[in-house]
């Protein structure tokens, strides 16, 4: 027994003189592992991808443009030419451009038709066509080969000239917010100050004595609800839109860095998909707003029958 004590104890003296085996490992790993570190650092600062935020490339009299804008407004202009240009000469039998802006109008006016009624299309079809329109041809130009790829030297920094409007979430806010006032004047229209305030907090239903307090007391507790509802609705749309839009663009450029010299075939297939996406957006988009716009006009029409 002596003697094993004694073998441990010189064993101990010899690994403490040439340093512990276990310890000698353990500061190798922690170096590879820094060493690990510092590569995925320097590996993180050159990986390509969509930057969240649009970039500046112009500040005009201390405007900051953004390559969002810059794009927004180009989709716009074109949209504008094009509708004028389709429309200059109209015919009774269109044909050209004249014939391919009519089918999509007259498409979509049918379609809200069949949704929202004749009446709600009349007051509201400028609007909702309008956002279709522009969501969709903002989509689909982000698709556009440059997109991502030319830059502009701004500020000593190379920042991309062009980016998909719908990637930037100011933007699909900018357009949730012009939707939510128009639906508060859509709301007000309907119903009247007053009675927009008690389509929100009025009580529904005919009840008389205690119960009609306890359902007054229920139903302003229901109408604070739908505020807090109501104003979550342009956060929900904006982000919708800004979500799909931007990992659209992502993938197209995760694909592209994929496979060295492969880059150009591998997107290939997700431009098809993402054509796909864009309409399917902007029909969505198009379809919750007119819903929210039915919902708060189609309730008034059945109180007014009440009345009566």
């Amino acid at each position: 027994m002596r003697f094993i004590k004694t073998a441990l104890i010189l064993l101990v003296l010899a690994a403490a003189s040439l340093g512990w085996p276990g310890q000698s490992m353990a500061a190798q790993a922690r170096a590879l592992a820094a060493e690990a570190s510092k590569a995925g650092e320097a590996a993180g600062h050159e990986e390509h991808g969509v930057p969240q935020k649009a970039s500046e490339i112009a500040k005009p009299f201390g405007l900051p443009i953004t390559n969002s804008m810059f794009v927004s407004w180009g989709v716009a202009v074109g949209l504008i030419f094009f509708a004028r240009r389709a429309m200059r000469n109209p015919k009774e039998v269109p044909s050209g451009m004249q014939n391919f802006w009519e089918w999509m109008v007259e498409s979509l006016d049918g379609f809200l038709e069949g949704i929202i009624g004749r009446e709600l299309v009349k007051k509201t079809f400028w609007f909702f066509a309008t956002v279709f329109i522009f969501i969709l041809f903002s989509s689909w130009a982000g698709l556009i080969p440059g997109f991502g790829t030319i830059y502009k030297l701004q500020n000593g920094v190379w920042e991309p000239l062009l980016r998909g409007a719908n990637a930037d979430l100011n933007m699909t806010l900018a357009i949730a917010l012009i939707f939510f006032a128009c639906w508060l004047v859509w709301a007000v229209q309907a119903h009247g100050p007053m009675g927009f305030l008690l389509h929100l907090f009025g009580p529904k239903g005919d009840t008389t004595g205690p119960l009609k307090v306890l359902m007054v007391v229920v139903f302003f507790a229901v109408g604070l609800l739908e505020i807090v509802s109501i104003l979550f609705r342009p956060v929900s749309l904006s982000f919708r839109l800004y979500g799909n839009i931007f990992a659209g663009e992502n993938i197209l450029e995760a694909m592209g860095n994929l496979i060295p010299h492969f880059g150009w075939l591998l997107p290939i297939p997700f431009y098809f998909m993402e054509l796909l996406v864009g309409f399917v957006q902007a029909l969505v988009f198009m379809l919750l707003t007119a819903v929210f716009t039915m919902m708060i006009c189609e309730e008034e029409e059945g109180h007014a029958k009440g009345r009566h």
